[in-house]
């Protein structure tokens, strides 16, 4: 019979490397997050062989003394908890004690380390797990980790990593990911002797563009709420900038970064009026967090985390990203414009040569310093070009008969909107700016309308513009209380089976809600009597017909709460102004103020753009122009 027994040191310290150091990115991760414990402005990072071969971190943080340079590489050693309540708050990025020595079990390590009051600096060396003795040595004031070899006593383990350039980019991940949560650190990044990164402190929005791409930047639109002891800053991309993965997912708490099913939960619901089909949203989000409210010990690799109350972290989250993309309309300019850092990015120049922006969310000021942002007054006004100008007298001179016989004809507008906006032909003499969308030129194949303004040409998708516009008066009206209806002067009816007759029968009154009446005339046959007054224009039998899909397959309630949206979205596109149809200059105008005036109108329902903007300067480079 086999007995019981303790296993040595050695083997214990190689089990526990088995769930730290998964690959050289794991020990990269936990080197970093030490140097950034220590309090470190300035990290330098040398890989060789994608971190299969060399690993070594150097920082000018606090420095080991070297009585405990030998006890830093001892199984749950730290400086950073010492009882039971602080693992409940902890406030560091590190905190097991188990990481240094993880590594040294299986590689070749180096620890040299200066505190700053200290003359001269000291080494430890341990070579499979063996620690040799304690040496003084030439060193900066901070910390230096070297680690050669990894798994050089453990064969099995090294052949499951993967090539060279596999484990350098887990590594160069690795690195991006704490580089960005700590813009006020000067990082360094040097891959087989090269320099790959070299970014100095500087601002988030700044370290955020050079990481990401300033592209990401522009589109994004920045975050910064508050509530009840959270606090939410980053940024959060316009659903057009959406990918086909996760990988531009970046979530952090307390400078950490983490993967929570909570918090991606909560952030692709705020996405989910806007968002393409199977597209992922893009952000960058940083939560701070009271320590005891969320634990950390969840997992060995610290990626995962649960909040004491995750229920509360969830609304926060939602309604603070929610209300950043409601708060956008068609025609915004972008919330945040970068200034040019050349020290800021890889392969750059020297860091020294530029002045690091202070640390914040947006360059050019500290913490919530905002940059301003011209925004438009929303009224026609005369357009300052000599072009436009010519334009309106065409207009005036040869439509405006025409299109005043058609109103008279036709007293109600082609597009169900509201005229807020005046004709072309009455433009008020001014020119003090013009509006987001500018003005209506023409219609183009019945599908687009093209528009002058400001920057250069605006391309609508009429459909899809006016698709969101319904859609933002449906939902409105429904949280309200009900949809207004329009009564039909003559009933539409239709074929239907005895489960869509039967389903008038149960939720007909309640269907009222919707802006729909139904009534039943035969067991085979419904009647549409009433639809919203906005979709009036719309198919009533098949705007009837995908409302009865949904109250048949997923039951009234469930409608009017979980599935509203999908609903809503569905009648809206049915009401929406289709292709081929003509409209006046007056019906341009007056879509394109009000996608100025509706929040997310830059996306349909389904998460397509409604415009795009064609400015001078790439019209110009489409005829070369200027070359």
């Amino acid at each position: 019979m086999k007995r019981i027994h303790a296993l040595p040191d050695h083997l214990v310290n190689q089990i526990a490397a088995g769930e730290v150091v998964e690959r050289p990115a794991s020990a990269l991760k936990e080197m970093l997050e030490n140097s950034l414990d220590a309090g470190a402005d300035k990290v330098t990072v040398d890989l060789a062989q994608g971190g299969i071969k060399l690993i070594r971190v150097t920082d000018n943080g606090g420095g080991i003394v070297p009585d405990d340079l030998a006890l830093a590489l001892d199984r749950h050693a730290t400086s950073k908890i010492a009882s039971l309540a602080d693992l409940e708050s902890v406030a560091t990025l590190g905190f097991r004690g188990e990481g240094l020595a993880s590594i040294a079990s299986v590689s070749r390590l180096t620890l040299t380390s200066r505190p700053h009051e200290e003359s001269h600096a000291h080494q430890i060396v341990a070579i499979d797990g063996a620690l040799h003795p304690v040496e003084p040595a030439a060193h900066a004031p901070g910390t230096s980790v070297e680690v050669v070899d990894l798994y050089f006593n453990t064969p099995a383990r090294r052949k499951f990593l993967k090539s060279e350039n596999t484990e350098y980019a887990h590594c160069a991940a690795t690195f991006e990911r704490i580089a960005l949560a700590h813009p006020q650190v000067e990082f360094l990044l040097r891959h087989n002797g090269k320099a790959v990164w070299r970014l100095p402190a500087q601002s988030l929005a700044e370290r955020v563009g050079a990481l990401l791409g300033k592209d990401f930047v522009e589109a994004a639109l920045p975050l910064e709420t508050a509530a009840g002891g959270l606090q939410l800053a980053g940024f959060v991309a316009s659903p057009t900038y959406s990918k086909a993965s996760r990988d531009a997912q970046y979530f952090y708490v307390n400078g950490r970064f983490v993967r929570d099913k909570t918090a991606q939960h909560a952030l692709r619901q705020a996405y989910r009026d806007v968002l393409h089909h199977d597209r992922h949203p893009a952000y960058a989000l940083f939560l701070t967090i009271d320590p005891a409210g969320v634990d950390v010990n969840v997992h060995p690799t610290k990626i995962e985390v649960r909040f004491r109350e995750s229920q509360a972290i969830h609304q926060f989250l939602f309604h603070s990203v929610n209300k950043a993309l409601a708060a956008t309309t068609a025609g915004a300019t972008p919330a945040v414009a970068l200034a040019d850092n050349p020290a800021s990015g890889p392969i750059s120049a020297n860091p020294s040569n530029g002045t690091p922006a202070p640390a914040g969310l947006f360059p050019g000021g500290t913490g919530s310093g905002r940059t301003p942002v011209h925004t438009f007054r929303y009224e026609q006004q005369s357009i300052p070009l000599g072009v436009a100008r010519e334009a309106v007298g065409v207009y005036d001179a040869m439509f405006s008969g025409l299109r005043e016989e058609e109103r008279q004809a036709d007293p109600r507008p082609t597009v169900p909107l509201p005229l807020s906006a005046a004709s072309l032909t009455a433009l008020p003499d001014r020119d003090d700016g013009i509006p987001p969308l500018g003005f209506a030129l023409a219609q183009l194949h019945g599908v687009y309308i093209l528009s002058q303004c400001q920057e250069g040409l605006i391309v609508v998708d009429m459909h899809a513009a006016h698709e969101r516009i319904v859609y933002a008066r449906l939902k409105n009206a429904l949280e309200a209380d009900s949809i207004p209806m329009q009564p039909l002067l003559l009933p539409v009816s239709f074929a239907a089976d005895r489960m869509e007759a039967a389903t008038v029968h149960e939720h007909g009154e309640e269907m009222k809600r919707l802006g729909v009446e139904l009534a039943p005339l035969s067991p085979t046959q419904i009647a549409v009597r009433g639809v919203p007054v906005w979709l009036k224009d719309g198919n009533p039998v098949e705007l009837a017909r995908a409302v009865l899909k949904d109250v048949r397959e997923f039951g009234l309630t469930r409608v009017l709460t979980e599935r509203r949206n999908e609903l809503l979205a569905t009648m809206a596109c049915h009401g929406a102004v289709r292709a081929n149809r003509q409209l006046t200059l007056a019906e341009m105008n007056a879509l394109l103020r009000d996608m100025e005036a509706t929040e997310r109108s830059g996306q349909c329902n389904h998460g397509r753009p409604t415009w795009s903007r064609l400015t001078m300067k790439d019209l110009d480079n489409l005829f070369m122009r200027g070359r």
